[in-house]
């Protein structure tokens, strides 16, 4: 089964609607001359309780990429490629360090924690693309081919 989903990209503007909760990161990588780090995550739209007639909850999920902008400082902790994501947060608004070459003024001190580790840098905000239509799954993530693979 299939939702349309309203929204497809969301932007740092959209941080306080936005959770990670329990989103599988299949794949993360360096756009070196962007400054980018990418993450190829099942992100997970909605929680559905289960109804009377239900054993367990439903998921609206959809493959997406997440984007981190103007990154640097970046730290990673983790101990295991099999990570989900705990929660995703931001603190320490500043100005960036390279402000008067880029349009953002405000970066973050990023924190994406997760069941086996922490990844941090600094950034000035994400863009999220979702890759195709959600769709409703017994799990929080999806198999490699409802998502069309891994990719970046």
């Amino acid at each position: 089964m299939s939702s349309d989903t309203v929204k497809k990209v969301w932007t740092e503007n959209d941080f306080e609607q936005m959770s990670w909760h329990d989103c599988k990161i299949y794949a993360m990588a360096f756009g070196v001359n962007k400054n980018e780090v990418i993450f190829d995550i099942d992100f997970v739209l909605k929680w559905s309780t289960p109804s009377k007639d239900q054993e367990q909850y439903n998921f609206l999920v959809a493959p997406a990429t997440l984007i981190f902008k103007n990154v640097y400082n970046i730290n990673i902790d983790v101990t295991t490629t099999d990570i989900t994501i705990d929660g995703i947060y931001r603190e320490n608004p500043a100005k960036p360090k390279n402000a008067a070459h880029i349009i953002e003024q405000v970066e973050y001190d990023w924190y994406i924690e997760t069941n086996n580790g922490e990844i941090s840098f600094k950034s000035v905000g994400f863009t999220q693309h979702l890759r195709k239509e959600s769709v409703y799954s017994s799990s929080q993530s999806l198999d490699l081919n409802q998502r069309g693979g891994i990719v970046l």
